[in-house]
């Protein structure tokens, strides 16, 4: 009230108002209602400036502004802008903003083996060289045999040699014979049967001497080792091994690997078991791929098979094996958190189910509603359309309720 009327006064009084100077005790208000009284003259020298509010995020505010009850609000000089505030890093005029240089990650190191294992064709002969050589030793140590005179008569008989009193066993026999013996071991002995599917790694010393792929009757150099690798597509159920979902939760999970040998050189002689070393790369990779348990999502569970793919592949591909598919088949909680989390989803379940109920329940009211009221059947005020959609609400949960039981 006080307010009101000492405003009234100094407006009837314009000049008292403009150079009265206001008083200790309520400057504000003095000053506010001399400001009103006097909205075209400007403050003279010497008198008391507003008092204003200062914020760094807004203008100047003058404080009696905000008391004040006539609708027409007096000009006040303000200063333009809005408070000064420290500038950070690159606001300054001139100066350009700091940017912050990215960090190359390390790349992970590459497996890689001896450049020189290379597959390639070994030198093979036909089986046939392999029996005419072996042939030509067991002749060879026949002829040996009647020359040295040790075919018994009846054998000679029966052969049509003609009759020799021999020249009995001299060094020069045992010669014939070891010459003949060894032809023989070798055409017989390097006899070897191709099959498809399956390649022989030969070695000769320590030395990769080439790779047979070939199949059929060949002769191969029985001074060499062969080892005998598998080169047809395959496919490898793992055990259960460790993983985690996105959330870190523990699971078990089981893959199914296809993959094969595409260098048998590389898989058997620049790493020493190459299905170990396979296995071990699906489990380091599900150590780094989050997998979620089948049912849920099918997207990630694609998205995880993908990833898998492809990380194995690239660990995989430096010794030689080409990996096709890696997919989880099979997983599941790990022991210690599997009943913690068959609660967690049924009980997820659960709330998507009422949810999903609520929601039809909901629509099927508001429908019935809508349908009544648009047609004209019932004229319903707000209490009447409360007690309404409470009814049907109460009828479909329970007709919901029933039919689920």
């Amino acid at each position: 009230m006080s307010t009101n009327t000492t405003s009234s006064t100094d407006s009837s009084t314009p000049s008292t108002g403009s150079s009265a100077a206001p008083p200790t005790g309520s400057s504000t208000g003095a000053s506010a209602e001399s400001g009103t009284g006097a909205r075209a003259v400007a403050p003279e020298a010497g008198t008391r400036p507003a008092r204003l509010i200062h914020n760094e995020a807004t203008t100047e505010i003058p404080v009696h502004l905000l008391f004040r009850d006539d609708p027409d609000p007096a000009p006040v000089p303000l200063r333009p802008a809005v408070v000064a505030r420290r500038q950070g890093p690159g606001e300054r005029p001139g100066e350009r903003p700091a940017t912050r240089r990215p960090v190359n990650a390390r790349p992970r190191p590459v497996p890689s083996v001896d450049p020189e294992l290379r597959e390639r064709p070994a030198r093979v002969l036909p089986g046939a060289a392999g029996v005419a050589a072996g042939l030509c030793g067991v002749a060879g140590c026949a002829a040996t045999s009647w020359w040295a005179g040790l075919v018994p008569p009846l054998a000679a008989q029966a052969l049509g040699l003609p009759a020799y009193a021999g020249a009995g066993l001299g060094p020069a026999q045992w010669a014939a014979y070891a010459a003949a013996g060894v032809l023989g071991m070798f055409g017989f002995g390097g006899l070897a049967r191709g099959r498809t599917g399956r390649a022989w790694v030969l070695g000769l010393f320590g030395r990769y001497r080439g790779t047979v792929r070939r199949t059929g009757l060949m002769w191969v150099n029985p001074l060499l080792l062969r080892r005998r690798v598998d080169v047809r597509l395959r496919h490898w159920r793992s055990e259960p091994m460790p993983a985690a979902d996105g959330n870190g939760v523990a699971l078990r999970a089981v893959t199914l690997v296809v993959w094969r040998v595409r260098d048998t050189v590389k898989a058997t002689l620049g790493v020493e078991d190459h299905e170990t070393y396979l296995r071990e790369c699906v489990e380091a990779a599900l150590a780094r791929v989050p997998v979620e348990p089948l049912g849920t999502v099918r997207s990630s569970a694609d998205v995880a098979g993908d990833t898998l793919t492809r990380l194995v592949a690239a660990d995989a591909a430096p010794v030689g094996l080409e990996v096709f598919s890696v997919r989880p088949v099979r997983v599941e909680y790990a022991p210690e958190v599997a009943a913690a989390m068959h609660r967690r989803r049924i009980a997820a379940l659960d709330a998507a189910q009422r949810a999903s109920v609520l929601t039809s329940v909901v629509d099927s009211v508001e429908d019935t509603v809508t349908r009544l009221t648009m047609r004209g059947l019932v004229e319903l005020d707000d209490y009447e359309r409360k007690v309404l959609v409470k009814d049907l609400t109460v009828a479909f949960c329970a007709g919901r309720g029933d039919t689920g039981a």
